[in-house]
């Protein structure tokens, strides 16, 4: 029967209940009766008081590392697990972490999740993911159901305010991914030289005339992409043209490839594969050859990104290493501040210790089949004649026997 986690319901027959431990069956007695492995069984065989074995499970911080190591191995050996619920009343520390993400079918963010799960489950934490469909309010509502409910939260690609997250941040321990907001924790995905380097590639095969597919209005990566993209076109002699904000969906590239093909520009920088690969589907429609004379390039090198035809050339963001590394940072905040009692939400019990430390993670761009020459392409120079054999490629110099997968240009 689901319980108001504020009121567990005690009785005698549970004495260490509070002591955040819980009884897990180990032996049997003379009638064959299960037995349960208590806190007093641990304390006993690892030769502890009570308290040393609850603060090994409650504080660990506080016992010493060689008798925190004894404890924990007894109770594995007696098969004893403590009682999250309940302990969470003594340490005010549920050990759940919440993930607010924008778009839950949006594949950028299924490696993020399950990178944060991963990380978390080793730190002794839980996950609690929820879905906002790009909707702020959403996000609001869910930041403040939460609040009570878990230690802190990771906020991935939000659509609020700055200032509502920062006020947010006030009611629970944040960690911003994907969006800068200063005076917050922040893991970021350098997008903007992700967006250079698709630019700078753009330019080299002869492509002057670029459009860039914008995402939603209120999107940091939006911004980021837009300055950054804008830069790299000035300094390479090409006309950006900004084609936005679209939808950062597959359906949101498909109902802009009529304005791309208006527009006359030889290549396209979408806001994300999604809509870089919706973009070719769209063209494909039309009759435009991508990249005969349209080249595309997207952000995020999702799954698809390489099983589509022509394979899309893309910006490659480590959402893996953002959802490990956002977790880590929520934790600086959380199990290391000292212990409070919960009271108006979780940001006051835990908040004590607070970290502003932005992290900007390296993207790197993936060149694929989806951009080729533009119109002031160089000519190929003649290649160069051959001096032998070369005894460790079969093919002879420079000249690959098949193909070995995506180039990756630093």
């Amino acid at each position: 029967m689901p319980q108001n986690r504020n009121h567990w319901p005690l009785t005698l027959a549970q004495p260490f209940a509070l002591m955040g431990h819980t009884h897990v069956t180990a032996t049997t007695s003379d009638e064959g009766a299960a037995v349960p492995v208590t806190i007093r069984d641990v304390a006993r065989a690892s030769g502890v008081h009570i308290s040393t074995v609850s603060r090994t499970f409650s504080a660990p911080h506080l016992v010493n590392p060689e008798t925190r190591v004894r404890v924990l191995a007894c109770a594995e050996d007696l098969g004893y697990r403590p009682n999250r619920a309940a302990r969470a009343l003594i340490t005010g520390r549920t050990h759940n972490i919440g993930l607010i993400i924008a778009d839950i079918a949006n594949p950028f963010f299924p490696p993020l999740i399950k990178a944060a799960e991963s990380q978390a489950r080793h730190r002794d934490y839980h996950v609690f993911v929820a879905d906002t469909n790009e909707d702020p309010t959403a996000e609001e509502e869910l930041v403040h159901a939460l609040a009570k409910q878990v230690d802190g939260v990771l906020l991935c690609s939000p659509r609020m305010s700055n200032s509502l997250i920062e006020q947010l941040s006030r009611e629970v321990p944040l960690v911003v991914v994907n969006r800068q907001v200063t005076g917050l924790p922040c893991v970021l995905m350098d997008v903007g030289q992700g967006a250079r380097s698709a630019i700078e590639h753009l330019v080299g095969l002869g492509h002057r005339s670029i459009a860039l597919l914008g995402g939603p209005r209120s999107s940091w990566t939006n911004r980021e992409m837009r300055r950054a993209a804008g830069a790299a076109a000035r300094a390479g002699g090409a006309e950006l043209t900004v084609l936005g904000p679209n939808a950062p969906t597959e359906v949101g590239g498909s109902a802009i490839a009529e304005q791309v093909r208006r527009s006359g520009v030889s290549a396209v920088l979408a806001y994300n594969d999604l809509m870089a690969i919706g973009l070719i589907e769209g063209l494909d429609a039309l009759g435009v050859r991508v990249p005969q004379e349209v080249s595309v390039v997207g952000v995020d090198d999702i799954t698809l990104s390489r099983l589509t035809r022509p394979k899309l050339t893309t910006v490659a963001t480590p959402t893996g290493a953002a959802g490990r590394t956002a977790v880590d940072m929520l934790l600086q905040q959380d199990i290391e501040s000292p212990r409070g009692a919960r009271g108006s939400g979780a940001g006051t019990a835990l908040g004590v210790r607070r970290t502003t430390a932005q992290v900007m993670l390296q993207t790197d761009l993936v060149i694929r089949d989806s951009t080729g020459p533009g119109p002031y392409a160089r000519p190929a120079r003649p290649p160069a004649a051959p001096h032998g054999p070369d005894p460790h490629c079969p093919a002879g110099p420079g000249i690959p026997t098949a193909a070995t997968g995506d180039a990756v240009a630093s």
